[in-house]
């Protein structure tokens, strides 16, 4: 796709200092900017690279005044780091607009879509599902029974969607995720054996959630297994049965969350955190990454190590720890002394 500096200007309602006509037909880092690029400048780290950079056109804050001759075409934005994302989510949009339903597909007859699906080659649709306007399932994608998709929905090549499962608008779904996939539930019986307790639940994902690729979400026993609005979760996370995450929380790589432990709104979690079941963590938490959380945690509440410490007791506590050596010669040469 080639789009001129005028129509980029166009787009993020910029102002252009050079040519207009001037055409790009791809993204570049400032520093790594070639002819025909589209670019920015947002850290002032990087302001020594518009006067050498040759990108087209760079994407640069109103405020920017050049200290240098430069060559590129400057659009003059109010936030330019919010601008280029803005252009990076139109142009994937541009980018992934297909429609149709290729072949071959299974899709029962009782299935029901809205304007401007796309459905993959390969992919299975079950009984009554229910699917909304501009949604897009790339092939091999699996959807079970009864499951409801919201408008301008993003399924991903090989995803599992299974039966009884809800997703609200505006959500991606990366490949390799399977949402609703039976929790971890055995109990033991008089003769020692584990013995599996029936998952009749299912999962629900609200608005404007993503799920990151290889990321699995458990169906409850009971009631749902919920992803509230605005939850964004990144590759390879396990979330249990009847786990609960409140609006706009972010949980990055590898972090798995035990059973019927309720996380609240705005917390921050880092990779490879594990968290026990049955806990209930409180709004605006951040929890440093590989940190083991074994305990209720209060509101605001910053945490890191295994088990989990307040963050500033865990630093001092590690300026101890780290020192322990030089510690106990001190302490021998103190009692040899003393000899």
């Amino acid at each position: 796709m080639v789009f001129t500096a005028g129509q980029i200007a166009g787009i993020l309602e910029g102002e252009v200092q050079g040519n207009a006509e001037i055409a790009v037909h791809k993204l570049s880092k400032i520093e790594e900017g070639e002819k025909g690029s589209l670019t920015f400048l947002a850290n002032p780290k990087y302001t020594s690279f518009i006067y050498s950079t040759k990108a087209s056109v760079t994407i640069v804050n109103k405020d920017f005044v050049p200290e240098q001759t430069y060559t590129t075409t400057l659009i003059k934005v109010k936030d330019a780091y919010e601008s280029f994302s803005k252009l990076l989510e139109y142009y994937n949009q541009a980018k992934d607009n297909k429609v149709g339903i290729e072949s071959p597909v299974f899709k029962s007859d009782t299935v029901s879509y809205g304007e401007n699906l796309y459905l993959g080659a390969f992919s299975y649709i079950g009984d009554n599902v229910s699917i909304g306007n501009n949604v897009k399932i790339y092939p091999n994608v699996y959807i079970g029974e009864n499951v409801k998709i919201g408008d301008d929905v993003t399924v991903f090549a090989g995803a599992k969607i299974y039966s009884e499962t809800s997703i609200g608008n505006n959500c991606v779904i990366h490949s390799g995720a399977i949402l609703g996939a039976d929790g971890f539930g055995f109990a033991p019986n008089n003769k020692g054996e584990f013995k599996k307790i029936p998952q009749t639940g299912n999962v629900i994902i609200e608005d404007n959630v993503d799920v990151g690729a290889g990321t699995t979400i458990d169906r409850a026993t009971l009631g749902s297994t919920i992803l509230r609005k605005g939850v964004k979760l990144d590759n390879q996370i396990q979330i249990a049965h009847n786990v609960e995450i409140g609006e706009h929380t972010v949980i990055a790589a590898q972090t798995g969350v035990a059973g019927s432990t309720k996380i609240g709104k705005h917390c921050m979690i880092g990779g490879q955190v594990g968290i026990v079941g049955h806990i209930v963590i409180g709004n605006h938490v951040k929890i440093q990454a590989q940190s083991g959380i074994g305990r209720n945690v209060k509101d605001n509440e910053v945490l890191q190590g295994s088990p989990a410490l307040n963050y500033g007791d865990y630093n001092k506590s590690y300026v101890y720890f780290k020192n322990l050596p030089k510690i106990i010669d001190r302490i021998d040469n103190l009692e040899k002394k003393e000899r």
